[in-house]
């Protein structure tokens, strides 16, 4: 990938030199780090990270979802057409995504790289449900669209209550009898904590003698050098002490900061693309006998004008080894681009070349807005409400709030509109591939392997055309360039051993 420099990195010693500037240290970083190192392990990186740990914004446990998002369950990324059929084609391609996830994981497992993957992984059903005979017999034609594809075999669907009082009690509790409600339940599902694989991976890359961490170190400036190579200008938040690191590549995966730092690349590339910015609370249980009566993942539509990542669910997680309960999340705006950012920006994103679309965008997404601010200003005893839908019996001294982590959603230009509001990643690369970023939200995390190896092909495509990589990336990931979707005994086989690996049962 990189012609070695034929130095060793000292962990006493400033380097202002690298192959690789990784800013922010979160998973999708510690993807790209873990990928490079196994693939070409000469390789000089320097992970850049404002905060003084790492994976405590996006990454967090209590920040995200924590599903291993599949599209098991997620009702937006199987959206129905106006005839009344669903269109599956982005839970397919989310499903292969992540089945490629656990593959590199059960691979890092495996070469002793994540010791205990019952620390950020474990299995919990995935569920949908719904309520009302419109929505029900959506989910019925989801259901069968899925089903007959392999990713989504094992799926099971009902609406006899008895059966959903064994698969979700605590939802079947003072139910009225006469409302219908339907559920899909897949058992593979999993929790991640993807805070906790995201400290796995930076220990370990941290370890070696050829990457260095520097955390507390926010990136002032990235500016191009006239040898093609570009200039990373941080400061040391402790200290003050700045200093300048150059790079051959240079990867932004800095969450909602990722648009400002792009910004400061000057690349073409960047020209035009804005952020909106939507933030959330979720209401997490702490009563113990209520938490242990829940044991899934459940999955709710979202309500009119409510952005994807606003869709409810009822959430059995875990955190550090502890089952957890969590409902929501509830959406709201905020012009901070990150959990721990400025009020400042969303106006310090604003330039020339992005305001037309940003304008546009927000005139389009006035409901969005409305309904964010109306979010804003729920009181507790609003949030119950919308728990009561899936919990009746749910009472408010048995909740809190806890408030979950800020997303950036893109936008871009478009010719017609002018700007359009984008929910989704997005990976945006200078033309020879010296620079990316990676935009927007969900479904992230889940999908990083495949996202990261994509952007390598992007960005190296020579490397990435040499008989080595392809057989080494086939080795960390057996089914890479092949459809689990589409050969059902390589789908079974791939999930017998990652499962197996994983711990997952």
């Amino acid at each position: 990938m990189f012609a070695s420099h034929g130095y060793k990195m000292s962990k006493n010693t400033t380097k202002t030199e690298v192959d690789v500037v990784l800013i922010g240290a979160g998973i999708m970083s510690a993807t790209l780090g873990t990928l490079i190192h196994e693939l070409s392990p000469d390789i000089t990186i320097e992970i850049l990270e404002r905060l003084d740990t790492v994976a405590a914004e996006s990454s967090d446990a209590w920040n995200n979802a924590g599903t291993g998002h599949s599209a098991l369950c997620e009702l937006n990324y199987t959206p129905q057409r106006a005839d009344g059929s669903v269109d599956i084609s982005k839970a397919i391609s989310i499903a292969e995504q992540y089945e490629i996830s656990k593959q590199f994981w059960a691979y890092l497992v495996e070469h002793n790289v994540i010791k205990n993957p019952d620390e950020f992984i474990r299995q919990v059903p995935h569920m949908s449900a719904v309520f009302g005979e419109k929505d029900i017999e959506f989910l019925k034609e989801r259901y069968k669209s899925l089903t007959e594809h392999n990713l989504f075999k094992g799926m099971e669907y009902s609406e006899d209550k008895s059966v959903l009082q064994d698969w979700i009690p605590l939802m079947m509790q003072d139910r009225p009898a006469e409302e219908r409600l339907a559920a899909t339940k897949m058992d593979i599902g999993t929790d991640v904590n993807f805070g906790a694989l995201t400290r796995d991976l930076v220990q370990y890359l941290d370890q070696k003698e050829n990457i260095a961490l520097s955390t507390s170190n926010e990136v002032k400036d990235i500016e191009r050098l006239r040898d093609g190579r570009w200039q990373v200008e941080t400061k040391d938040l402790k200290t003050g002490k700045r200093r300048q690191i150059k790079a051959k590549f240079v990867f932004i995966g800095a969450g909602g900061h990722s648009l400002l730092l792009l910004e400061k690349s000057g690349i073409p590339e960047s020209k035009g693309y804005g952020g909106f910015p939507v933030g959330g609370q979720w209401l997490r249980c702490t009563n113990e006998e209520v938490i242990a009566q829940h044991h899934a993942k459940v999955y709710g539509k979202a309500s009119v004008g409510a952005p994807p990542m606003s869709v409810p669910h009822l959430d059995t997680r875990y955190i550090d080894g502890k089952q957890a309960l969590l409902f929501g999340p509830y959406a709201g705006f905020s012009t901070k681009f990150l959990k721990k950012g400025s009020y400042f920006d969303l106006p310090a994103s604003i330039k020339l070349s992005n305001i037309r679309p940003m304008l546009s965008a927000g005139f389009d997404n006035l409901p969005l807005t409305k309904y964010l601010i109306t979010e804003v200003l729920k009181k507790p005893k609003d949030k119950l409400d919308a728990l009561k839908q899936f919990m009746p019996t749910a009472k408010m001294e048995d909740w809190e709030i806890e408030k979950a982590g800020q997303r950036v959603q893109v936008i871009k230009k478009h010719p017609v509109h002018g700007g359009i509001l984008e929910f989704g990643t997005e990976v945006v690369s200078s033309a020879d591939g010296s620079i990316a970023a990676l935009l927007g939200a969900s479904p992230g995390a889940s999908t990083s392997v495949a996202v990261m190896i994509n952007l390598l092909k992007r960005c190296f495509p020579e490397r990435a055309k040499s008989d080595s990589y392809r057989t080494k990336l086939r080795t960390m990931i057996p089914s890479w360039g092949k459809s689990l979707n589409d050969d059902a005994e390589l789908c079974a086989s791939t999930r017998q051993w990652t499962h197996e690996v994983l711990k997952l049962k």
